[in-house]
């Protein structure tokens, strides 16, 4: 296995999240390939999956569905964010000769919350890939190693702003085949914040080895002396983080559930399980070569996300202004922290509720803070899924859909 090799740090860039295209041989093709600048999504759907969303079902919500699934591996993979799919699909990918090397993401040597990009040729490898990291790293900045070192067919584990830039690069970079196994992703933040929320949750933040936000409004936090702590959603000290805790990228984010991927990876949907959308052909593919080692079943839905929804984006309003977000009186979060489980948006409800809390966080906090980027960089379907909100564009924000789809 081939980490990162050193990088020069790129020249500083406002809406970037260094998913590596800066740091590599022509650092201009960040023109064309960010995510943050005028995005294409319908161009890059029909040339990866055949055709574009659909407006129907769930597909202005989720991106172009093959099939969907609550999916786990059987057994759970030791280590593993919740059963070890996603880096299992890539580690099966190298089993059987399918690629070359796969590109992902391990752990720092040095802080074990820190992404560090890896080139990994040896299956057995993967093990290192397994699990959650907060923080931006350069992933596809080793696109042209890979490329150098002779391999032509490459998997790549990526989050959306970076598979959307694989993309865009994707017909000049020259590799024979790419398989891209996307994994969700918002809300993302430095490794260094990371730690600073951590140090809100716990006075041992230093022996704290997993933490997930769950589908059941819990955060799950294990500990190195095997404890396990549960923390309602209700209870977590968001609104005592520092502004700009989250940057303006992670709360304009336009692609929630890594729309150009050939499988999407997450948790969302799944109800406790994984939640998989395969887009195409190769993303069943993939799925496929695993045959018995993945239980697959239907994914459910109940509740009602509405409420949630609106009361999010009242927040997000007043946050995006910078007024006070709205405090829940503390005899009240036990009693809510309870009863959400029970009566909140489950399963696929609960993955709109929150794609439709992106778009429209995308929408007032790009008003706010960049209102000049708002025609070319909120695509169609962010708009669409804003509008039942009350959020519609104003003058100068108008799409453009021979522009932007």
């Amino acid at each position: 296995m081939s980490h990162t090799p050193h990088f020069a740090d790129p020249a500083p860039r406002g809406l970037c999240t260094d998913c590596g295209v800066s740091r590599m041989a022509n650092p201009g093709d960040c023109g064309h390939a960010c995510q943050f600048i005028k995005p294409d999504y319908p161009k890059f759907e029909a040339r990866v999956h055949g055709r574009i969303a659909g407006s129907d079902a769930d597909e202005p919500f989720f991106g172009v569905t093959s099939t969907m699934y609550r999916a786990a591996l059987r057994p759970p993979r030791e280590g593993a964010q919740w059963t070890g799919l996603t880096t299992r699909l890539a580690e099966r990918l190298l089993q059987t000769g399918a690629v070359d090397a796969v590109l992902t993401m391990v752990p720092d040597p040095d802080d074990r919350w820190r992404p560090r990009p890896a080139l990994i040729t040896d299956p057995d490898d993967m093990t290192e890939a397994r699990g959650m990291r907060m923080g931006y790293a350069p992933l596809l900045a080793l696109l042209e190693p890979a490329r150098e070192a002779g391999h032509s067919r490459i998997a790549v584990i990526g989050i959306p702003c970076q598979i959307y830039a694989l993309r865009a690069l994707e017909e000049k970079l020259g590799f024979d085949r790419i398989y891209v196994i996307g994994t969700p992703c918002s809300d993302n933040t430095t490794t260094e914040n990371f730690h600073g929320f951590l140090a809100r949750l716990t006075d041992q933040p230093e022996t704290v080895t997993y933490l997930e936000f769950r589908a059941d409004y819990h955060v799950e936090l294990r500990f190195a002396d095997g404890t396990q702590r549960l923390i309602p959603f209700l209870k977590l000290p968001i609104s005592d983080l520092p502004p700009d805790f989250f940057p303006l990228t992670c709360r304009t984010c336009v692609d929630y559930t890594n729309r150009l991927a050939d499988i999407t990876v997450g948790y969302m949907g799944g109800e406790g399980l994984q939640w998989v959308i395969v887009r195409n052909a190769r993303g069943q593919q993939m799925l496929d070569a695993l045959g018995k080692e993945v239980a697959l079943q239907a994914p459910g839905s109940s509740g009602k996300r509405a409420g949630s929804v609106k009361g999010f984006v009242e927040n997000t309003r007043r946050a995006a202004g910078g007024l006070p977000l709205r405090r829940m009186p503390n005899w009240l979060r036990g009693i809510m922290g309870w009863l959400m489980p029970k009566i909140g948006p489950r399963g696929l409800e609960f993955a709109r509720a929150r794609v439709e809390m992106k778009a429209a966080e995308t929408v007032l906090h790009l008003r706010r803070e960049e209102p000049a980027k708002m025609k070319n960089m909120v695509p169609k379907h962010v708009w669409n899924l804003a509008q039942p909100y009350g959020l519609t564009p104003e003058a100068g924000e108008k799409v453009d859909p021979d522009a932007n789809g």
